[in-house]
């Protein structure tokens, strides 16, 4: 099949977020200038860059009281945020947190989740999930929207600071078959990992050959 993006796909669900598949889950935690935590997963996120380390989160909508969603308010005030993130064992807890709440509700407490200190930045990240990255903020991009009520903007932020739980490093590596970071695929699926398998480069397997 084909259709045009400005067309009905004619499908029952929308396929394009389920052929964008799968994608990294950022579970981001933030606080407002009266200290309030706010803690909401994002499928729309992933990393742009390593040096220095970038990443880019996805915003689409207001929030159901008005006004920008909590985790984007929070990141334009103070400028930094925590990426933590998802793994299957911690799956249930990262559901409760996608719930559209009131702007006084704490998803730390929600979730039953504990909220412990960074090292470079004054909003906390989750105990629970074995990588954390403190993040600045670096820029707030408007994006194009086919309904003027539903803004859509793109945050980047600098990873300035990384905690790796030592109980998913393997000989110096991050051991994903420990690790089992969540990810989104479409409609209300998601995917663990618990395979994996590698692949060379041409180049470098050339490289591997020579004397």
């Amino acid at each position: 099949m084909f259709y045009e993006t400005s067309a009905h796909h004619g499908l029952k669900h929308n396929p394009f977020k389920a052929l964008v598949a799968p994608r990294p889950i950022g579970w981001i935690s933030s606080k407002n200038k009266n200290g309030e935590l706010n803690l909401a997963p994002f499928s729309f996120f992933n990393a742009m860059s390593d040096n220095p380390p970038t990443v880019v989160l996805g915003f689409s909508g207001n929030h159901s009281e008005g006004g920008p969603k909590d985790t984007l308010a929070n990141i334009i005030a103070l400028g930094e945020f925590v990426c933590n993130f998802v793994t299957y064992e911690i799956r249930d807890a990262m559901n409760v947190t996608s719930e559209m709440v009131s702007r006084q509700v704490d998803e730390f407490d929600l979730a039953n989740l504990t909220a412990i200190p960074s090292h470079m930045i004054d909003v906390p990240r989750v105990k629970e999930s074995p990588v954390n990255m403190e993040c600045k903020l670096l820029q707030v991009i408007d994006l194009p929207t086919n309904d003027p009520s539903i803004p859509n903007k793109m945050v980047l932020g600098q990873v300035i600071g990384i905690h790796i739980s030592d109980d998913i490093i393997t000989d110096g590596m991050v051991d994903m078959t420990k690790y089992h970071p969540l990810a989104r695929l479409g409609y209300k699926d998601y995917a663990a990992v618990k395979e994996v398998f590698s692949l060379s480069r041409p180049d470098q397997a050339n490289q591997d050959k020579r004397p």
